[in-house]
């Protein structure tokens, strides 16, 4: 569904909540309605938070731990901000800002599952529903403990579910007089206030239930990787004809030996296959897309042709291969004097390069025995823009399991997914949680993986190249379902804990923000109504920064390079 349509149907549910509202349909059913957004409330609960609350010394405890971890994201998160703006400020002086890349694009400011590209929609509404009820049912039980009413929990809705609330009577909670309604003659006996450490643990309380889940989620993602190993790393692509179509050989298989000879890599396959006289006898172990191990014969034709070298999957939009000319389904072959085989040799190249540096780029327009070479010289690389530490020139083309080369003495087309590696390199994050780089690997797995595409989870062709192992092999395709589950879970739940950590309202950061300054304030200069304006004061000068701060990281590229 193209932006068009969606904004067609957005606007369509937006008319008919206008009709309802209007009509009172709504109100009768405990629902508000704020433009498009709907606040759907129940009093549903009240009686399990009343049960939970009853251990108060343990949630006191489990907030008061909140306190630090929120003010150590707030300040992480306010550094982060700092930094990145000053290194877009230095990139326009320097005039190497980066060009626009999809984490530009508006759809992906948000991490709506369905909206947002990188959040795969069932494993993100999964993963946003738990973060959304551990967040706010932290809130409410909070509030019960400290004696705070709670009058309603509920979802916020626009088409989808874009949040969640536990309702806290304002009055009690931050000392906001409520409006009363006509009906209400008699005065309402007085309520209690909640002192500035009762609050505080209230706010902190969602941010350390996203954080402690987060933690719960990503032990046991790790934990489990070990129950899936992988079964090869060479698949079948594209089914060329004769002979391997008359053989039963399918797309996305798994190929493991040929001739007994074991396959691990497309370039053993291929330099194998390439030294077969024409009708030779081959036996192929492979393993099919329903997880069964077969042995297929095939006879060899009399083209023996293989072109080695990478297929280019797509082209990154302002990139120096872009302005080449370089286009998707090309077969790189060459850079410079080094021929590319496979993967590891683009890689190892690009690796070796910088920025300003210029290459010769050799490559076929196709993977057809007629395909014609096209050389695109003199191309000049930028800086790699997924990593400001990175001193490697940035060509712009993106590569993918599904690409490869063929043996047409087989009818075979074939790629490489470095199975083995990914899955190691997966498996020593936690190792690395000592030194920044590991961080950087948890915080951006889903949006760049580990070569810049990536990683969405264990779905699609990723799941042909692993099996449960051990315990987890009668699950079958479910340890995937759980592995998934678990990784979105817990990335859900880190980033919205941080971005709830922020110092600006009215985020649950902004609220801890202006009661630690106020109690800070109050140290030096008193309490009074000069340490609340201040307070305000500077509490609405880092929202407006941060706003402003956001808008400017968004907004940059598309200023240096246009929209």
């Amino acid at each position: 569904m193209n932006y068009y349509s969606l904004l067609l149907v957005f606007l369509l549910y937006w008319l008919f909540v206008m009709f309802l509202d209007r009509r009172g349909i709504l109100s009768k059913y405990n629902i508000t309605a704020y433009g498009p957004i709907l606040m759907v409330r129940t009093q549903k609960g009240q009686r399990l938070l009343d049960k939970l609350a009853v251990h108060k010394s343990f949630w006191r405890t489990f907030a008061n731990i909140g306190l630090p971890a929120m003010l150590i994201g707030m300040l992480v998160m306010f550094l982060l901000i700092l930094f990145v703006d000053f290194a877009l400020i230095r990139s326009f002086q320097t005039q190497t800002v980066p060009p626009p890349t999809r984490l530009n694009e508006p759809q992906n400011f948000f991490l709506i599952p369905g909206i947002n590209e990188y959040i795969p929609f069932e494993w993100g509404v999964i993963a946003l529903i738990v973060t959304l009820v551990v967040h706010e049912f932290s809130h409410a039980i909070l509030c019960k403990v400290e004696g705070i009413r709670v009058k309603s929990m509920g979802i916020l809705l626009a088409l989808i579910p874009i949040g969640g609330f536990a309702e806290p009577d304002e009055e009690q909670l931050l000392g906001k007089k409520e409006e009363k309604s006509e009906k209400e003659t008699e005065p309402a006996p007085p309520k209690k206030v909640a002192t500035r450490s009762e609050r505080v643990r209230v706010l902190t309380s969602g941010v350390m239930a996203n954080f402690a889940t987060a933690f719960v989620a990503f032990i046991l993602f790790f934990s489990l990787l070990g129950s899936i190993s992988p079964v090869g790393e060479v698949m079948v692509t594209s089914v060329q004809g004769h002979p391997a179509e008359q053989a039963g050989i399918k797309q996305n298989m798994i190929i493991t030996q040929i001739n007994d000879k074991p396959v691990n890599s497309a370039e053993d396959f291929l330099l194998y296959t390439h030294t077969l006289e024409p009708g030779s006898k081959v036996t192929l172990n492979v393993i099919d897309t329903n997880r069964e191990r077969k042995v297929i014969n095939l006879v060899t034709t009399s083209d023996n042709g293989a072109y080695p070298g990478i297929r280019v999957y797509d082209v990154v939009s302002g990139s120096p291969a872009k302005a080449a000319g370089i286009k998707p389904d090309m077969i790189l072959v060459r850079v410079n004097n080094t021929e590319i085989k496979g993967l590891d040799d683009f890689v190892n190249f690009m690796n070796s390069t910088e920025p300003g540096q210029k290459i010769d780029v050799y490559v076929l327009s196709d993977n057809s025995t007629n395909a014609s070479m096209v050389v695109f010289k003199n191309i000049e690389l930028t800086r790699y823009p997924y990593d400001p530490n990175a001193r490697k020139g940035f060509l712009g083309i993106s590569y993918a399991p599904d690409v490869g080369a063929v043996s047409y003495s087989l009818g075979i087309g074939v790629g490489q997914f470095q199975a083995k590696n990914f899955l190691n390199m997966l498996e020593n994050i936690p190792s690395l949680l000592n030194r920044v780089e590991g961080w950087v690997y948890l915080f951006s797995l889903p949006i760049f993986g580990f070569t810049g595409n990536g990683f969405p989870g264990f779905s699609g062709l990723m799941t042909y190249f692993y099996e449960p192992v051990g315990w987890a092999a009668p699950l079958g395709n479910g340890i995937f379902w759980i592995l998934n589950i678990l990784m979105w879970v817990g990335w859900m739940n880190f980033y919205v804990g941080l971005f709830n950590c922020l110092p600006a309202v009215p985020l649950d950061g902004g609220q801890v923000f202006r009661d630690v300054m106020a109690s800070s304030l109050s140290r030096i200069i008193g309490d009074g109504e000069k340490v609340e304006k201040v307070t305000n004061a500077v509490v609405i000068l880092f929202a407006v920064l941060i706003l402003m701060s956001l808008v400017f990281v968004a907004f940059a590229p598309y200023a240096a390079h246009g929209f």
